[in-house]
């Protein structure tokens, strides 16, 4: 039905409609904003029939610019601005008769009386339209005017606190100071602190003594191991190739690299750079092809009957579902089968974006692969980790000395052995190597078999201007690297604002737009918006520091804020959206096991290398096939490394990991769900990583205090464990638990000696096998405790 037949059959309703429309009044409410309030109602509700995509659009109609909205179509308009009555949006909602109304009957979508009074009002207000808030690049607001001005460090705290004078309410009381170290450390690190430092910062908790910290924590390895494993959630980084069998595949030393770069504080522009085009960098150093390895972390096959030619489309369609999540917080990849429903991406879009790595050599494996473990994913090359080859270079030099001097032959012979040793260490590893370009066209319907697509060039979406090429007639990853990090011809303060929410995520558990990972017309408009473009505009102009943005969250009064409740605030803002109070949440998997072996002593801090295999229920991979295989642990050091460093096997990935939630990386992941399960408690219990971190744990409580006394070794074990002494209730309760657990000891002697022999590390023979445990049974309920796996 066009808009003029269903017209004539409205003017039947109006006299109904106008008296429905006369009991929602608009006089004296609030102006809804409609970046904020409308577009994604209208995004919502509407835009999937009068939105961006064309070949699906109802009655010539889109709701999503002005231009279609406001337009007279023959004496009617849509909207008409300062007049609802008017208007045939509200009467199509508004009207009574199933055929007409909107959105249809079958849609599943409603619109309640006040999504129906926010339009009235918006209407009445004039209907003003801005574009998506996404789509314009930030700039910088003026700071805004407070009350109080005795709050806050920096210019962070302004523009939350006058946000929360404007609701009425007060931030919250900072944080002890037990508290916001535990939190430092686990933010910035993924560790807790030592109970030395826990001390340290007790006795002086001034701003001086916590920069000094900041400072110190954001230089550390460990800061640089914590970055990476959230970047390599969005970059779906894995151990193996996610179909088919699973194989393995060489990519552990691109996840060196991110260390590396993140340890360097490698500015961000160039972490983007060296990743989508280090290979098409002059003179490309070893370093770059590494971190070229970015484009070869999607899933990928050889199966028997592989057509090249599909999996070429899907690896295409897979890398541009990265791309734009990860630099655009875009969701591109919804437009490879049709226009894009709710943004304006276009299929044309999209598969300009496919051309810009058209250039890639990623077809080898489906004539050149195989089954093996690893399975060959060519081209491919042998490299040393950074930190490997300076020891190389270290040695080399320490040999050339030598040989200055006629007596020290055996030294030689040291220094060249250990030099041997680096050098067979090599490893390899994909990376990318540009060749000639496929032809790349648009995909009717995304089928790979329909050749009848126009040919595409490299190009950035078109609603976003036009990109030219840096040297020839043809963009390369190179230029779409640096359009996305220009801040003033491309779309680097755009960037900065994907990631400007992200570093707000990782340091309060939730984005101050709430969608991480889509900042289109589908997700969320952000609570604090001129504070994100704020955000942005400091990023790019500190130089893409990634450090000093993360320094310049958690100096700030905001951050330091405590995350407990009030009646208040659980009342009026139970999502914390106005941030007047820190979030308290669970810390995800892998940190969850760096807790527990960190407070046991086990924690094993080498940096980089390949990946480790820590303990794993029998039998877990007996439906892996091509080939079949089995799971052996790692018997050495390996074992007790970061959960950064965990083999992670895409179809089965380890159980501890999953029952905390953490993804499968086959897809990018901005912010992991949540869950609590009965599975995620009894992995905490019977996990053998947890039993024997609990042990060792006792075997430092029983080695480690000074006399035989129970209160001080529990007190000692809690101080250790959660950074505070035991009240009186956990005092008593672990006491009894003590006494029953020895009860059970002299009960059952060969099971509980059996529970203490077990794992890599024997029980040193001056411990009492009882003893040990029965306070390895008071380990297990302390790495139970909630704040064992919570960040305050």
């Amino acid at each position: 039905m066009t808009f003029d037949s269903w017209r004539i059959k409205m003017s039947r309703n109006f006299l109904q409609v106008s008296l429905l429309s006369t009991s929602i009044a608009v006089s004296g409410a609030a102006v809804p904003e409609f970046s904020r309030d409308v577009r994604p109602l209208l995004s919502d509700k509407c835009f999937s029939c009068h939105g961006p995509d064309e070949n699906d659009r109802e009655a010539d109609l889109r709701l999503d610019v002005p231009e279609n909205t406001l337009q007279d179509r023959g004496g009617y308009h849509i909207v008409v601005p300062g007049d609802p009555d008017a208007s045939e949006l509200i009467a199509r909602i508004m009207t009574r008769d199933p055929d007409l109304r909107m959105p249809p009957g079958g849609s599943g979508k409603n619109l309640t009386p006040d999504e129906i009074r926010m339009l009235r009002q918006w209407i009445a207000a004039g209907a003003p339209m801005t574009d998506h808030w996404a789509f314009v690049p930030p700039r910088r607001h003026a700071m805004p005017r407070l009350r109080n001005r005795s709050w806050g460090t920096n210019w962070i705290d302004r523009f939350i606190l006058a946000r929360l004078e404007s609701e009425g309410l007060q931030p919250s009381p900072d944080a002890d100071p037990v508290t916001l170290i535990r939190r430092l450390h686990f933010d910035l690190t993924g560790l807790p602190p030592s109970m030395d430092v826990v001390a340290a910062f007790s006795a002086d908790p001034s701003a001086e003594n916590l920069e000094s910290l900041v400072d110190q924590l954001l230089a550390s390895e460990a800061c640089a191991e914590r970055l990476a494993m959230y970047w390599l959630d969005l970059v779906r980084y894995a151990d193996t190739v996610g179909y088919h069998g699973d194989q393995t595949h060489n990519v552990s030393p691109y996840r060196n690299w991110v260390i590396d770069a993140f340890a360097s504080n490698m500015p961000f522009d160039r972490f983007t750079r060296e990743q989508l085009a280090g290979d098409l960098v002059p003179d490309s150093d070893v370093d770059q092809k590494i971190s070229s390895g970015y484009n070869r972390l999607l899933q990928t096959s050889h199966e028997g009957g592989v057509q090249p030619k599909e999996y070429l489309a899907i690896y295409a369609a897979d890398r541009i579902r990265n791309l734009s999540a990860v630099w655009l917080g875009a969701t591109v990849g919804c437009a490879q089968c049709h226009d894009h429903k709710y943004d304006p991406y276009t299929m044309r879009d999209f598969y300009s974006l496919v051309a810009f790595f058209a250039d890639l050599d990623e077809d080898n494996h489906f004539y050149n692969g195989g089954n093996g473990l690893p399975t060959k994913r060519l081209p491919e090359i042998d490299v040393h980790s950074r930190r490997e080859r300076e020891q190389l270079h270290s040695l080399e030099d320490q040999l050339a000395q030598l040989h200055q001097r006629p007596h020290a032959s055996a030294d030689r012979q040291r220094i060249k052995q250990a030099i041997e040793q680096i050098r067979r260490s090599a490893r390899p590893t994909m990376i990318s190597v540009a060749k000639e370009p496929r032809i790349i066209r648009i995909l009717p319907r995304g089928n790979w078999l329909d050749d009848s697509g126009e040919v595409v060039q490299p190009a950035i979406p078109a609603f976003l201007g036009s990109i030219s090429p840096s040297s020839g007639d043809r963009a390369t990853r190179l230029d779409l690297a640096g359009w996305l990090t220009d801040a003033e011809n491309g779309h680097g303060l755009m960037t900065a604002r994907v990631f400007a929410n992200r570093f707000w995520y990782l340091l309060f558990r939730r984005g101050l737009a709430r969608m991480l990972d889509d900042f289109g017309s589908q997700g969320d408009p952000p609570d604090y918006p001129e504070l994100l473009d704020r955000l942005a505009i400091e990023f790019v102009e500190s130089g893409w520091n990634v450090r000093h943005m993360l320094r310049l969250i958690v100096m700030s009064r905001t951050w330091r804020q405590s995350s407990s409740w009030t009646d208040d605030l659980r009342r009026v803002d139970p999502e914390n959206q106005f941030v007047a109070r820190q979030n308290s949440f669970r810390l995800p998997a892998e940190m969850i096991r760096d807790n527990a072996l960190q407070v046991s002593g086990l924690l094993v801090n080498t940096i980089g290398g390949p990946s480790v295999r820590p303990y794993q229920p029998a039998g877990y991979y007996r439906h892996l096939n091509f080939p079949k295989r089995t799971y052996s642990h790692d018997t050495d050091d390996g074992q007790w490394r970061r959960g950064l460093y965990v083999h992670w096997q895409r179809q089965f990935l380890h159980p501890m990991l999953r029952a905390f939630d953490a993804p499968r990386r086959e897809e990018c992941t901005a912010q992991r769900p949540q869950s609590n399960t009965p599975l995620a408690a009894l992995t905490l219990l019977n996990d053998p990583t947890f039993v024997e971190a609990a042990r060792a744990f006792a075997v430092r409580i029983l080695g480690e205090t000074e006399s035989d006394d129970v209160s001080a070794r529990v007190e000692f074990a809690m101080r250790e464990a959660v950074s505070r002494p035991p009240d009186v209730v956990e005092q008593a309760v672990l006491t009894k638990l003590l006494e029953y657990s020895r009860a059970d000891n002299r009960q059952f002697p060969d099971q509980t000696r059996q529970v203490v022999r077990v794992g890599l590390r024997p029980a040193p023979d001056d411990i009492d096998i009882d003893e040990l445990a029965s306070w390895t049974v008071v380990a297990r309920a302390i790495f139970n405790l909630d704040e064992m796996i919570t960040r305050n």
